[in-house]
Parts: C-alpha cells; sequence; structure tokens
C-alpha cells in the first residue's frame, strides 16, 4: 500500500526527475566535448529535446494531481465555499473531457506514426517511441483527472482554504520539514 501511495504522489515527479537529469547530463557532456578536442555528440542535441518534449506531456498529469493549473484564484477566494467547490468539480470535468478528447485522437496519430516506421535523423530511434509519450501523458492526465474530480467530490463539505491561507500553510509545512531535517542531521 505504501508503494502504491508513494507512485499516486510521486510517479511523474520521478519521470520528469529522470528526463532533467537526463537532459543536463547530455548537455554538459556536449559542452565538454566542444571545448576539447573530442569530438561532439551528433545525437546530443535531439536526445535533449526529445526529453524536454517527454516532460511536457508527463507535466501534464503532474499540474493536474498538484493542483498547479492556471488559474485566477483570487477571483475564487471572493467567492462563497460552495461556489469554488462547484467551479473545482466543473473544472476538473472540462479538464477531463479535454484530456479524454486529446488521447482519442492522439491514438489515431500514434497508429500513424507506428505504421510509417518513421525514424528521427540522428539517433534513428523510432518516432513512435516518442509519441507514446504523449499518449501516455494525455491518458494519464485523464486519469490524474477523474482523481481529481472524485477528490473534490469527496470533500465538497469541508472548508476550503483561500490562496493566501493555502501559501502560509505550505510555507509552515516546510519550515517544519526544513527544522525536523536541520534537527536530524545534528
Amino acid at each position: 500500500m505504501k508503494a502504491i501511495k508513494w507512485l499516486d504522489e510521486h510517479f511523474e515527479e520521478l519521470l520528469l526527475a529522470v528526463f532533467l537529469v537526463l537532459i543536463a547530463c547530455v548537455s554538459m557532456i556536449q559542452v565538454i566535448c566542444r571545448q576539447t578536442p573530442i569530438p561532439p555528440l551528433t545525437w546530443a542535441e535531439e536526445f535533449c529535446r526529445f526529453m524536454w518534449i517527454m516532460s511536457v506531456f508527463i507535466s501534464l498529469p503532474y499540474t493536474i494531481r498538484k493542483g498547479n493549473m492556471l488559474r485566477v484564484s483570487v477571483l475564487l477566494d471572493l467567492m462563497p465555499q460552495v461556489v469554488r467547490k462547484v467551479i473545482n468539480l466543473v473544472v476538473d470535468a472540462i479538464v477531463t473531457a479535454s484530456m479524454a478528447l486529446l488521447t482519442y485522437h492522439c491514438i489515431f496519430v500514434f497508429t500513424k506514426i507506428v505504421s510509417s516506421g518513421e525514424l528521427s535523423p540522428a539517433m534513428r530511434w523510432p518516432m513512435s517511441s516518442i509519441y507514446v509519450v504523449m499518449l501516455i501523458g494525455f491518458a494519464l492526465a485523464v486519469l490524474r483527472g477523474v482523481q481529481m474530480l472524485i477528490i473534490h467530490a469527496m470533500h465538497f463539505n469541508e472548508r476550503e482554504l483561500s490562496t493566501i491561507e493555502q501559501t502560509m500553510a505550505d510555507a509552515a509545512e516546510e519550515a517544519a520539514a526544513g527544522k525536523k531535517a536541520e534537527g536530524g542531521e545534528n
């Protein structure tokens, strides 16, 4: 059960961190190669571009799950609790439906790419290996959208913190975690 909870909270974060580390390492190697007599890597730029594209599509479900999607929360803070809760549910439904539509159309794009057998120019990777991440990102976004819809529905009667209250609570939590980590080092 702990593993499932950890995956629920950190799956996308793990993938995003791996992509970022790979981009940083390959870019650093490429810079070093350019400053030395070692021949530069012909595939480094394409590899980093693909990792960046993958991180964009994996960040979709991450932002949905963490509630970090772009929104004007100041307007929500001015509304009564019930209206805020209803708006959250409507937004969750719209996001989930949008991601489901994108997933549906992505299946056709992915199928065409697979049947074409197209390869990337520098690394000779099948382009389907890049497009599958797009499909996975949209499908995970649908799952996260449904998850957030359920979470918001289950907590409909609970008071929701305003933006400033949530910011202060997050800051207090980070400060407590910092003190705990500081105390554990001594």
